[in-house]
């Protein structure tokens, strides 16, 4: 742990508190372990100097938590704590931690001597230079004295001081340079000092499939998760508890009736127990599981410990995220600038939209035409009709094509982390905030912001970025400093931000300021002479990256395509190409047609946004018992207001038979 990060023991005016071992951004959750914890804790520096202290040692020496910092053992307990600065200096030198070290004190404010036993550990910094020591402390009664039991008489309360000693150690190891699936082994390693675990998996949810897939692992010979994944709507173990976020402990007995495939093959591989702990970041979800050949091998303490420690995952998980956001960002302009020669030319201005048709030529002509300007766009449009080609096109024939374009889907965001992923964040705004966050605006100063689903912005965050549009300033989440920017902003959804605002979920100045200059993207049924354009240009794309020779496409497979639909648009259609070409064995495009012909009109209702958001909506009342408000109900399941989800329960005309039982 770097000593820099550490803060000192308590704060002007609060005579008990003691103060945070941890900076905001390491979670309240290991604060509060340190505070509430009933043994005596205390960090010490290279110096000896008190850098913290909790409530139960300040309790413990009768002195006021402020009277602890910046000093001492001998400041502040007097002469009799020498035995105490000595144990330090050993750990400090050494580097070994220190158990059950007896020690008797005459503390100025208590009248008789005080037996103490103490464990003393190193704490190292990210060179692995020990820079700080941290003491866990209990008193021994008379009887505890003569029986020489000491610190061991009380297992839980030596159980705390070997947690924190670990979250400690975790904390320095995730700090170090590498990503976090490179340092999993260590920190399993790390973790198994303290919990009897003979492997360790973390397992992230991907948004796309809904599945459970392996991040990191640690001492499998063999992973079950290779060959599967775990879907989180699945009844078994592991979905369930990441679906609650409640962390499981499962006996052999558990295991027998188990309907997860995984938890079958652990039970085969000779495991006994096994230890599912949520890992919850702002950038998405997983499992860490850990799992023993032992019976009874995790307690109800073990269980606290590794929420902490999980909680640290997730906060190093959504770092290594951010830099690789970073680094696309910077790849992204370096594409922008190193491009500038070719997008002068407006030929290749429109090189990524494929189609000759009258109404794509019409929707091009008016990008022409605002492009050049500094004007708000708004892109309507159905779902997969080409929104933010549109975007890149209008940055690319603008004035600002040497700048980046940084880009937003503001439906992929949960509402809580969507103002800090849009205005960035100062180091400690809150919990998980372990560093100074960039947003978007400042990344897009100078260039454009492409916000797409914009009317997914929770009204409570309109007026931040109406001021922004109106007066190009605004303030990091956390911060002071006003931040001036110069973008452009391009919106584009798929909603009617008009009835958003007759439902009040849409401010009606934010739309009057959006609503400068809008362009709507045609859906491909609209567009039926570019299907056979479209249809070419995927297949030549997806032949190149499959390595396959596909040299004609069948007449009526053509007319097949031109005459359907196409719900999703050109998404659909890309998809649907992506299949066919993987299905072709030979040199002539063979595409499952049956499947569009044996769609029924549910099923085409479905395919469409409006019906995967109701299948969405009806599947989430049920997994909440039909309850639609509170924290276990609907609304709060899908990150909305319970008068939102009412409106669209209402306008998707979900009535209550189709989700209570």
């Amino acid at each position: 742990m770097q000593s820099d990060n550490l803060m000192e023991a308590g704060a002007a005016g609060d005579p008990v508190a003691s103060a945070n071992i941890l900076p905001t951004e390491a979670g309240s959750s290991l604060s509060a372990f340190f505070e509430a914890s009933p043994i005596g804790f205390a960090i010490f520096d290279d110096l000896l100097r008190c850098k913290a202290v909790n409530r139960a040692l300040a309790a413990l020496t009768g002195i006021p938590a402020r009277d602890h910092a910046g000093r001492t053992p001998r400041e502040i307990l007097g002469d009799s704590a020498g035995e105490i600065e000595a144990t330090l200096r050993q750990v400090l030198s050494t580097g070994q931690p220190l158990c059950n070290v007896k020690v008797v004190l005459s503390l100025p404010m208590q009248s008789s001597p005080r037996h103490w036993a103490g464990s003393y550990f190193p704490i190292e910094d990210l060179k692995g230079n020990v820079r700080q020591v941290g003491a866990a402390m209990v008193e021994i009664t008379e009887g505890e004295r003569r029986e020489q039991e000491g610190l061991h008489s009380n297992p839980s309360q030596r159980e705390a001081g070997d947690h924190l000693h670990a979250l400690l150690e975790l904390r320095t190891r995730l700090a170090s340079p590498g990503e976090l699936r490179e340092k999993f082994p260590d920190i399993s390693r790390l973790i198994r000092k303290v919990v009897k675990q003979d492997q360790s998996s973390m397992l992230l949810l991907d948004d796309y499939s809904q599945a459970l897939r392996p991040y990191a692992s640690d001492g499998f010979t063999s992973n079950p998760m290779t060959d599967s994944d775990i879907l989180i709507n699945d009844p078994a173990e592991l979905g369930r508890a990441l679906q609650d976020q409640e962390t499981r402990i499962l006996e052999f007995d558990d295991f027998a009736n188990s309907r997860s495939e995984y938890i079958r093959q652990m039970r085969d591989a000779g495991f006994q127990s096994l230890c599912m702990i949520p890992v919850s970041s702002s950038r998405g979800r997983g499992m860490l599981t850990l799992a023993s050949r032992q019976q009874g091998a995790f307690t109800a303490a073990d269980a606290v410990f590794l929420q902490l420690a999980a909680a640290q995952l997730a906060a190093a998980l959504d770092n290594d995220r951010a830099r690789e956001e970073s680094a696309a960002l910077t790849v992204e302009r370096r594409g922008e600038t190193g491009h500038c020669a070719e997008e002068a030319q407006p030929s290749d201005t429109f090189a990524e939209i494929v189609g000759e048709s009258a109404v794509l030529k019409q929707v091009l002509s008016q990008v022409r035409i605002v492009a050049p300007s500094d004007a708000t766009v708004l892109i309507l449009g159905e779902t997969g009709t080409g929104k933010e080609l549109i975007a890149r096109a209008i940055h690319r024939l603008s004035s600002r094509k040497g700048a980046p374009i940084a880009k937003l889907n503001c439906a992929a965001i949960p509402t809580g982390l969507l103002e800090s992923e849009l205005f960035g964040h100062e180091k400690g705004a809150f919990t998980g905030a372990i560093s100074q966050k960039i947003g978007r605006l400042e990344l897009a100063d100078g260039g454009t912001l492409f916000l797409d689903e914009v009317g997914d912005i929770p009204i409570e965050l309109q007026p931040k970025l109406l001021r922004v549009l109106q007066d190009h300033e605004f303030e990091r989440l956390g911060g002071l400093r006003t931040i001036r920017v110069n973008v452009r902003l391009i919106a584009a959804t798929n909603l009617d931000l008009a009835e958003r605002v007759a439902e009040r979920e849409f401010r009606s100045d934010l739309y009057y300021r959006l609503h400068v200059f809008p362009l709507r993207t045609p859906p491909l049924r609209d567009r039926r002479t570019d299907i056979p354009l479209l249809v070419r240009h995927f297949v030549r794309q997806f032949s190149r990256r499959l390595n396959k020779q596909i040299e004609s496409i069948p007449a009526d497979a053509m007319q097949a395509l031109i005459h359907w639909d196409w719900p999703g648009n050109i998404r659909e259609l890309e998809n649907f190409i992506e299949r066919s070409v993987i299905l072709t064995a030979g040199r002539t495009l063979s595409p499952p047609l049956a499947e569009l012909a044996s769609r029924t009109p549910s099923q085409l209702a479905a395919a469409t946004l409006e019906g995967v958001e109701r299948e969405h909506i009806v599947r989430m009342l049920r997994e909440a018992g039909g309850v639609i408000a509170g924290a276990n109900g609907a609304a709060n399941r899908l990150g909305m207001k319970r008068t939102t989800l009412q409106s669209r329960m209402q306008k998707l005309k979900i009535n209550r038979r189709e989700f209570e039982n």
